[in-house]
């Protein structure tokens, strides 16, 4: 396949658009080929099902229109970084053949978004090996980004933050794609978890002058070629 500019690594069904939808409709738009793995199902939860879960993820993918998404089918609630899953997962970057991933961050509240990002990280070693039995050409992923999640309320410090002002709207429907989480069974009155979701993105943006924004952090040094690229 032809390889991918960006590829979202997501614990769950709507952790890509609750936490990068706005990066995810900005990249679309400016014509970057942009794909999304889910690590699991996302299921049980307590009103969602298999079926239902994957309706609202092709909804919400037809609304990002991003070039490719698959899942992993690996434990909901119980995922682990072992030896079976890093293969699975080095096996996609060797497929598609990502400029930049986008992983979750190392700090969570949910077991489920700490060892996929472990995961991540051993994954993209794995995924440069020669002389393996992996599927796919070696391949050494360039850049690992991380996005912050919901579950713990920290105040982390983010390597940039991009603009997605005018992607707001297309994040946002996305989001709204998942009722059975987001909606369905949730408290109605403000501040709900898509009121939530869009003044995190309008702090965000707050913070670097812009209306809405998402934050990203890288643990390497970002190489830049002038001091125009800052403007």
């Amino acid at each position: 396949m032809q390889p991918l500019d960006v590829l979202v690594v997501a614990p769950h069904p709507d952790d890509a658009e609750i936490s990068v939808g706005g990066t995810v409709a900005s990249c679309v738009r400016q014509k970057m080929r942009v794909g999304i793995v889910e690590l699991t199902n996302g299921e049980p939860t307590p009103n969602g099902s298999i079926e239902v879960r994957q309706k609202e993820t092709a909804a919400a993918t037809e609304v990002l229109g991003v070039a490719w998404r698959t899942c992993l089918n690996l434990p909901n609630r119980s995922l682990q970084p072992t030896l079976e899953a890093r293969r699975k997962l080095a096996e996609v970057f060797r497929l598609t053949r990502p400029g930049i991933i986008l992983a979750p961050y190392w700090q969570d509240a949910h077991p489920d978004h700490v060892a996929a990002s472990s995961l991540c990280d051993d994954a993209r070693f794995w995924s440069k090996l020669s002389r393996s039995d992996l599927d796919g050409a070696p391949f050494w992923p360039p850049m690992l980004l991380h996005f912050f999640s919901i579950h713990l309320r920290i105040h982390p410090t983010p390597t940039f933050v991009l603009d997605i002002s005018q992607d707001i709207d297309t994040k946002m429907k996305a989001v709204c794609c998942y009722q059975s989480q987001l909606i369905q069974g949730k408290p109605q009155e403000f501040p709900t978890i898509i009121d939530d979701i869009r003044d995190r993105a309008r702090y965000w943006g707050w913070a670097i002058g812009a209306a809405f924004g998402e934050p990203l952090v890288n643990r390497e040094s970002l190489r830049i070629q002038s001091l125009k690229s800052l403007n």
